[in-house]
């Protein structure tokens, strides 16, 4: 005995996982009806689709991943906008979740930014940049200052 159609977008409808409401779903498939069907997609915060995390739990990985980000550990930031990627990508879907993975694009940009500025001065401007201070500020000759060496 075959369904009505109306009941089958009911009941697959309700099988789904929690989702931003203006987002929308295709209906498809040999129990869809052409003339019936609702023309809508999937969205997902995820990158994993229908496996990852409903939209509260989302929520929640997004903030902490944002907060602990400021705990000296940057890469979060970058877990949280790979993981999020689809948020990140679609201005308009998940804005609570939209606002902690917009910050955390920011905040990795910016740690990057000064990483690599660091970085090269250090690498360019060396001992010509910082003068006497540089034999201070440098990290290879702790060694012989503590005499760990003479034992080679």
């Amino acid at each position: 005995m075959e369904r009505p159609h109306s009941d089958t977008a009911a009941g697959e409808a309700s099988l789904l996982p929690l989702r931003n409401p203006s987002t929308t779903i295709t209906a498809s498939g040999p129990s869809a009806n052409p003339s019936t069907s609702t023309t809508r997609r999937r969205q997902w915060p995820t990158v994993d689709g229908p496996l990852g995390l409903s939209e509260e739990d989302s929520l929640t990985y997004a903030r902490r991943f944002f907060k602990f980000g400021f705990l000296l550990l940057p890469w979060l930031w970058a877990v949280n906008c790979f993981y999020f990627w689809p948020v990140l990508r679609n201005s308009r879907s998940f804005p609570a979740i939209r606002r902690y993975v917009v910050g955390s694009a920011i905040g990795f940009t910016m740690f990057t930014t000064l990483l690599c500025s660091w970085a090269l001065t250090f690498m360019i401007g060396g001992e010509n940049l910082f003068g006497p201070l540089w034999d201070k500020l440098v990290m290879y000759n702790v060694a012989d200052e503590f005499g760990l060496t003479d034992w080679m």
